[in-house]
Formats: structure tokens, sequence, C-alpha cells
């Protein structure tokens, strides 16, 4: 397990919580709708094989207190200027950066609008419903969602949100040693907590994102489209398949679901690294230079 630097970084409304580990290029770990850089854990100590890793946890969420309260209409735009942030502290020059679920629609704002800071994106199973047929039927479902949350808690919001995304099956166990029971009870008390928040203040935003297809088509040199290799019936991975579609690409799968780098954090490590590798053979690298 590689050391980890834990610290907060001061940025304009909040204070984010970071962890660092490794050494090498700088590779940013975008969380998804928990917020937390907790579940990466695992996977950020294998890939701090080759990358400093850098994890977070979001504004708002967890340990990533706000100065002020939330601005939902402003809220993708401070999640980007707050990626650039720690690119900017942990990082030289153009950097990886892997985003999944929301973290992967953040993503996909960030490479269209500071193009010049991301050497590779890797957007794992963003759920941006805006880009399929039955938009309005999804519209629908996300107000109901909300409606749910508002009238009869988070607990059921939750509930009829999972069930709408597919996500029903039992979680399989990760194929690496749990955290000490201690941190694990916390991490799972933090990411219990986050579903208020997110539910919200992030989800109907988040959800009802549009990607610039237009700027996307002028960045694929560095956008990989990702999805899990389990789990293709569910409403994330159809939107990565229908996103890669209207961007001329193909969806490359990585090990487990959509929460693959929990459950498959060893092999999903290898094949980010794997990924990442083949993208900076010299060949390559003079391409995205030139």
């Amino acid at each position: 397990m590689s050391a980890t630097e834990a610290g907060h970084l001061p940025v304009p409304g909040a204070s984010l919580y970071y962890e660092v580990r490794g050494t090498g290029p700088a590779l940013l770990v975008i969380a998804g709708g928990n917020g937390d850089a907790g579940p990466f854990g695992a996977v950020a100590d294998e890939l701090a094989r080759r990358y400093t890793v850098i994890t977070y946890d979001r504004r708002g969420f967890s340990r990533s207190v706000l100065d002020w309260p939330a601005d939902d209409a402003r809220r993708l735009d401070e999640d980007v200027q707050d990626a650039l942030a720690l690119l900017d502290r942990f990082g030289d020059g153009p950097g990886v950066v892997l985003g999944s679920c929301s973290g992967a629609t953040l993503a996909l704002d960030l490479v269209v609008r500071h193009p010049e800071r991301i050497e590779t994106l890797v957007a794992h199973e963003p759920p941006v419903a805006a880009v399929l047929p039955d938009l309005d039927e999804w519209i629908e479902f996300y107000a109901a969602v909300y409606k749910t949350f508002r009238t009869e808690g988070v607990q059921e919001g939750m509930r009829v949100f999972r069930v709408g995304m597919g996500m029903t099956k039992p979680a399989r166990p990760p194929e690496s040693a749990q955290l000490p029971q201690p941190q694990l009870e916390q991490m799972l008390a933090r990411i219990k907590r986050n579903h208020g928040y997110w539910l919200e203040h992030e989800m109907r935003t988040y959800s009802m994102f549009e990607p610039d297809i237009a700027r996307l088509r002028t960045v694929t040199d560095r956008l990989v489209i990702a999805g899990g290799s389990d789990e293709q019936e569910n409403h994330p991975y159809l939107c990565t398949v229908a996103l890669a579609e209207r961007l001329d690409q193909s969806v490359v799968d990585f090990p487990g679901g959509h929460v693959g780098y929990v459950t498959d954090p060893y092999t999903f490590a290898d094949a980010t690294i794997a990924l990442l590798e083949s993208r900076r053979t010299p060949s390559a690298a003079a391409v995205r230079e030139a």
C-alpha cells in the first residue's frame, strides 16, 4: 500500500479534502454521486505504482465543507474549478483524469472547457440522459425521484432511484481486503449522509447535463469513453454507449460494473494503467504534442 498524504485545499467557497499517493504523472480521480474519495482507496493504491494519484471529496460531500450554502446554479462550474485547482496543486503540465458516474459528467465539461489541461480523460459510465432517445421519460423519472425524496425521505428516494437505474442486484464483495472495520464504518456513514445532499443539490442538474458533442469531437484524441463489463443493461452503461456513438467512438470496457473500482480494484487498476501506457507511446505522444 502506498503512503498517503491527506489534507485540505482552500478554494473559493469551500475546503477540499484530498488524498495523494505515489509519484509520477498526475492522475486526478473524480468521484461520482457519493462524492467521497474513500471508495477509490484500493484502486488508488494500485495506480500509485505509476502515477501521482489525487483523490478527493467533492465540495459539499463528506470532509469537503462549504463556506456558504450550496449554489445549485453554479454547481458544475464550481466542480470544474475545483478539479483545476487540484491539478494545479499536484500536477506539472497536462494531467490524466479518471471520472466515474457524476465525476465523469463533470470531467466531460472539464475537457471541453480546458482541453489544454488534460492529457487523457477516462470518462467511466457518465449517466448523461440527454444523449438518449427517451430523454423525456428520464426527465419524468428524475422529477419523480426528487418528489419521493422530498415527501418520503432520503432512503425511499434512493430506493426509487436505484430501481430506475437497474441497480437492484446485491453488491458483489470486493476482490480486495476490506478496510479495517472502524474505517469502513466511517466511510459508509459518510456516504449515507451524502445521499440527501446529492438528491437535493446535484441529481437533477448532473443527470440532465447535455454534453457539448461538437466540442467533444475536437478532443477525441484525448478522450476515452469507458463502461463496465458487467451490468451492461443498466442506465449508466446505456448512456455511455449512446455518448460513444454520438462521438463515433467505441466503448472501452473495464472490469466490473458501475463501481468496478470498488469490486475489482486490482484488475480495474491494471486495465487503467495498460490503457494509459498504450496512449503514451512515442508516436501517440508526438501526435498529441503537434
